[in-house]
Order: C-alpha cells, then structure tokens, then sequence
C-alpha cells in the first residue's frame, strides 16, 4: 500500500475513533486532532476516497468506512 506518512495518520485515526467510539469521525473531530482548517480534512478526505482507501455514502454523516486490512494501517505516534 503506497500512501503517505500523512495519509497513514488520518487512515490510522479513523480506524482508532471508529474503535473507541463505534461510529466514524466527523470531518470536525478531525480537524481539531490534527489541527487543521476545514478544507484541508476535507481534501485529505476527497484524497483517502480516490485511492480507494476509504468508501463514503453522500449525504450521510460520519459515513467514511475503512478499505484496507488494519494490518494496512500504521500506528499513530
């Protein structure tokens, strides 16, 4: 799996908020993890979808499901 070390940490965060909370991160929560503005989340976002490490329903909050193994995922630092 080619990603990028940052890609790696948002792959990795929504696989660890999905654990603990048993629902997906909104683009919100994200954005004040990694302290970053809303368009920036949401480009990642748009970015993990395209290279199909991600799926989304539109129109559906905190719908973004993990396509890889969690043996894909690194681990956060």
């Amino acid at each position: 799996m080619g990603v990028t070390p940052k890609q790696g940490e948002y792959l990795a965060s929504i696989c660890y908020y999905t654990k603990l909370h048993g629902r997906a991160p909104a683009e919100a929560e994200m954005e004040k993890f990694f302290r970053v503005s809303p368009p920036t989340v949401h480009q990642m976002v748009l970015t993990l979808e395209r290279a199909g490490l991600i799926s989304r329903s539109p129109g559906v909050a905190r719908s973004i499901r993990l396509r890889v193994g969690k043996d894909d995922i690194p681990p956060l630092d």
